[in-house]
């Protein structure tokens, strides 16, 4: 176990390494950030001390040696367009992300596994064919179309939600949430269920799809032959199973959150750090884009990690066969 732990997180420092790299190199040839910053009556001579204060003026691996020693200590460098930390940047948008990706994702688990449970259970009937009508609609709908019909008829026409902003916060240190006000806790609603919907339809369709190729194995024949319940099969044993290859793919899903919670964020004007990272994009602000990919690289890198630990744990079969070739 401790092996496979340690090589798991020597392939995460390669690949956070690699997406690094690759992030730098792209953005670091977007543009010069410099004409970003000075306006047009500026000389050449500034021009060129301010590239020389902000280490452009270096080769290009001095630069990204420098960024990834900076990087490892938690520090981003100093953002082009705010001459703030990017770090102090990040983690004041940090609370927002977190705080809609965590609603989205638990949203998305709680509606999308027992609606694919159902689906496939009573798959003939008539609300799991309007289900799955729905489902494919959900998917098909880009995320800012979405949000667009949910501001136009919850905040527009019916005035019950807001459409923009985060609402109040309560501060605790560093961190900030708004789910203790009530105009914190409406604020989310509208991103939460944007952000959720179709994640929400692909765990319902993969749940969907697992349960029925487990329920047409033969030890569910078996036990049904043994005169165990429906409710004990289902639950005790399809169920079971089924969500052993759904880890993987919720996993990956919960990264997908974070990661494309930008479009959601613009929607809706959410503080949060894909808004953050929209910005960046459209000063060529370098140091925020990177350490912005670098950070989605690490969630997904950590959950990776914990999806393989869980994946070994729910299933014995991993265990069975690593014992096995431990013991030749």
């Amino acid at each position: 176990m401790l092996a496979f732990i340690l090589r798991r997180v020597v392939q995460s420092v390669l690949v956070m390494l690699v997406v690094a790299f690759i992030a730098f190199g792209l953005f670091n040839f977007t543009g010069d950030p410099v004409q970003f910053m000075v306006g047009q009556d500026t000389t050449m001579e500034e021009r060129a001390r301010l590239r020389t204060e902000l280490g452009l003026d270096q080769p290009f691996y001095v630069q990204f040696a420098r960024y990834v020693g900076n990087a490892a200590q938690g520090e981003f460098g100093l953002s082009l367009r705010q001459a703030r930390k990017v770090s102090v940047l990040l983690k004041e948008r940090l609370p927002a992300t977190v705080e809609l990706a965590t609603a989205a994702a638990l949203l998305a688990l709680v509606v999308g596994i027992p609606l694919g449970v159902y689906t496939a259970l009573r798959r003939n009937s008539v609300v799991s064919h309007v289900l799955l009508a729905a489902s494919l609609i959900g998917v098909s709908l880009p995320t800012f179309m979405i949000g667009i019909l949910l501001i136009l008829v919850f905040a527009v026409q019916l005035g019950w939600l807001p459409s923009f902003g985060r609402g109040d916060t309560v501060a605790f240190g560093w961190w900030t949430t708004g789910l203790l006000t009530k105009s914190g806790l409406k604020a989310l609603i509208l991103p939460t269920i944007t952000l959720s919907l179709i994640q929400m339809t692909l765990i319902m369709r993969l749940v969907r799809s697992e349960m029925l190729e487990v329920l047409r194995t033969d030890y569910i024949k078996f036990a049904r032959a043994r005169g165990l319940t429906d409710r004990a099969i289902h639950f005790g044993h399809a169920l079971k199973n089924t969500l052993v290859p759904v880890i993987t793919i919720v996993g990956l899903q919960l990264g997908a959150i974070i990661a494309f919670a930008i479009v959601t964020e613009t929607v809706f004007q959410w503080p949060g750090m894909g808004l953050l990272f929209i910005q960046a994009v459209y000063f060529a602000d370098i140091p925020v884009m990177a350490a912005y990919l670098c950070l989605i690289a690490l969630v997904f890198v950590i959950i990776n990690l914990v999806v393989d630990l869980l994946y070994y744990a729910v299933d014995p079969r991993l265990r069975i066969e690593r014992s096995a070739a431990g013991g030749h």
